[in-house]
């Protein structure tokens, strides 16, 4: 067993199918069949049950792929290292949340992109559960999170503060007793947004518990049905500014201990930092000071 048989048995197990892994690893199916069989004898047990539709794992197999898939992420990244010679190069990519990546993080791609323009930059935004976890999984160098994060594997620094808000109709200018709302509800991004989470305990510590919940899959979405009168949502101020000054939607300060939010940026501990990683940050830490300056 040796890298190479590992790197066409993740693959396999990966697409599901011989013929999709040969054509990825740019290889003939005869190929990656007597490599996989040869790993099969190796090993002593079956990795792979044969059907009409390609290949799934057996428990063996399901018990090797994690190991299969580390050694995989071990040597990109051992090659990465080798080729980071000091220019910011190669792919990145890095999580966000929706409001941090359409409040804060434009003018902070538009300078990195200029400035770096060999990094190939994917942003991937999610909830602060699905970053994490995307981050822990290698699947991202990093992400933007809100906080706060308790991880013994993640390093993390305080980027932005966010000030929340309640979010309402405009009709409600005056905020009313929540608890005397028929049928409130809840407007908020799926399972996982701290946002979301965050809302729960808000109502919860003002006796307002089982309200009904309805997930979107934008803040846009929620916004206009903000504005259309079904709920109430809690978001950070500089997301739903443009809405308030168009007349769609109402905000409502919260108190302090309540309202602050701290937005970090997470990476795993035992991962070294790129060229790339290290000049994004740079541009990150550059925009929040001149914002903090204007401000």
């Amino acid at each position: 067993m040796d890298a190479s048989d590992l790197r066409m048995f993740e693959a396999v197990a990966r697409l599901g199918g011989i013929g999709r892994a040969a054509a990825e690893l740019n290889t003939v199916q005869s190929n990656v069949t007597a490599r996989i069989q040869a790993l099969e004898h190796d090993l002593g047990c079956t990795l792979f049950d044969r059907h009409s539709r390609g290949v799934t794992l057996t428990e063996a197999g399901t018990r090797l792929l994690p190991y299969a898939a580390e050694v995989a992420d071990v040597l990109a990244r051992a090659r990465r290292a080798v080729l980071d010679d000091g220019t910011p190069r190669g792919p990145l990519v890095i999580g966000s949340l929706e409001t941090t990546a359409g409040l804060r993080l434009p003018p902070v791609l538009a300078a990195f992109s200029q400035a770096c323009p060999a990094v190939d930059l994917t942003l991937r935004t999610g909830t602060t559960a699905e970053s994490i976890a995307d981050v822990l999984a290698r699947r991202l160098e990093g992400a933007f999170v809100a906080g706060p994060v308790d991880h013994p594997d993640l390093l993390q620094t305080v980027v932005f503060r966010e000030e929340l808000v309640l979010v309402t109709a405009f009709a409600l200018r005056r905020l009313p007793d929540l608890r005397q709302v028929a049928g409130l509800r809840t407007l908020v991004l799926r399972v996982g947004c701290s946002y979301r989470q965050r809302l729960e305990t808000v109502l919860a510590t003002r006796g307002i518990l089982d309200v009904r919940c309805q997930e979107f899959g934008s803040l846009d979405a929620i916004l206009g049905c903000i504005g259309a009168g079904m709920g109430v949502t809690l978001l950070p101020r500089g997301v739903v500014a443009a809405a308030q000054r168009e007349g769609r939607v109402a905000v409502h300060p919260l108190p302090e201990a309540e309202a602050m939010v701290d937005t970090l940026f997470v990476r795993r501990r035992d991962v070294r930092m790129t060229r790339a990683l290290a000049a994004f940050l740079h541009h990150v830490q550059a925009a929040e000071t001149v914002s903090a300056a204007a401000a």
